[in-house]
């Protein structure tokens, strides 16, 4: 995550954040998508379009069967905001937002072909929200802009009516020693012990899935959001830095606080960053198809272990 933008609190980062997952209330959106765009495997039905950038917050159907359950999939960062920064053992850059991208839509493509609709929070390099004037300081999101932005995903899974919502974002650290695996959700809300229970299947299924891989990634653990809350440089910055730097939630996962952020998501949710990129070994990982697509198979693991198959009909004899 390069430290000179806005983004998502990040553990054990040394240098100061300048934003969390922030942001004022976006206007709710109404109604659904009246145009529809061909993918492989089906159709990708858009969500409130003129309220999303292009190719953001899009709904797939299953390719196979249907569990009448709504996955909610965020794929972090995008467009503008590259997310946390990295380079790989063979001195390749890595940025985040192109990582996370490829485990999105790798995980969906899982998710569907188990019966799951899922709605995704991009389907390119691009923003979530439809950035404004505001949005935007020196070619780079501003406090407002990566508020706006995280704000428009929650948004989303609200749209999608999610049953679950799962952040999937990469690690960065102060040093290339940094390295992990670590999964957040959180405690206030009605919800939070299945948050709990989510999350630590997400860690769980996800480590797993790597480490029988042989690459001995660290469990980092799973934490409370109040400990990976929203901070900023300053309080002082502007009111909406005052009221970020008294938030202490991920807005993804978090509650509403008034005069701040009125639209939480409505679910069950966790974030998971399976990786630092700022560890050449876990961001070559990070960067490859074959470590995205083993990332996707253990947060589909994890999905499935969280909404257990039903049981199939008992047939009475006569």
């Amino acid at each position: 995550m390069d430290r000179g933008r806005p983004r998502i609190r990040r553990r054990r980062v040394v240098a100061p954040l300048l934003a969390l997952i922030l942001g004022v209330a976006l206007s709710a959106c109404k109604g659904a998508a009246s145009t529809s765009t061909s993918t492989a495997g089906g159709t990708a039905q858009p969500l409130a379009p003129a309220s999303f950038s292009p190719g953001a917050c899009v709904a797939l159907a299953p390719t196979k069967g249907d569990r009448h359950r709504t996955v909610f999939l965020d794929a972090g960062h995008g467009g503008i905001d590259p997310g946390a920064v990295g380079t790989t053992t063979a001195g390749a850059t890595v940025y985040e937002a192109d990582a996370t991208l490829p485990v999105e839509l790798d995980t969906a493509a899982i998710l569907r072909a188990r019966g799951f609709r899922v709605v995704v929070s991009r389907t390119r390099n691009s923003s979530v929200t439809r950035l404004g004037p505001a949005d935007l300081a020196g070619g780079v999101l501003s406090l407002q802009g990566a508020h706006d932005d995280v704000a428009a995903r929650a948004l989303c899974a609200n749209l999608a009516h999610a049953d679950a919502l799962v952040g999937i974002y990469f690690d960065s650290g102060g040093s290339p020693q940094n390295a992990g695996s670590l999964t957040t959700y959180d405690t206030v809300r009605p919800f939070a012990a299945a948050n709990e229970q989510l999350a630590n299947l997400l860690q769980q299924d996800v480590l797993a899935a790597m480490n029988a891989r042989g690459w001995a990634i660290p469990d980092a653990g799973v934490v409370p959001d109040s400990q990976e809350g929203s901070l900023v440089q300053s309080s002082s910055d502007s009111p909406l830095a005052a009221a970020a730097a008294q938030y202490g939630h991920l807005l993804l996962l978090g509650p509403a606080m008034a005069g701040y952020f009125s639209t939480p998501s409505e679910m069950p949710g966790a974030v998971i960053e399976p990786l630092f990129v700022t560890d050449p070994f876990e961001a070559s990982i990070a960067a490859s198809s074959a470590g995205q697509q083993v990332i996707a198979e253990g947060i589909a693991t994890a999905v499935g272990a969280f909404f257990p198959a039903p049981p199939p009909p008992v047939h009475k004899s006569t």
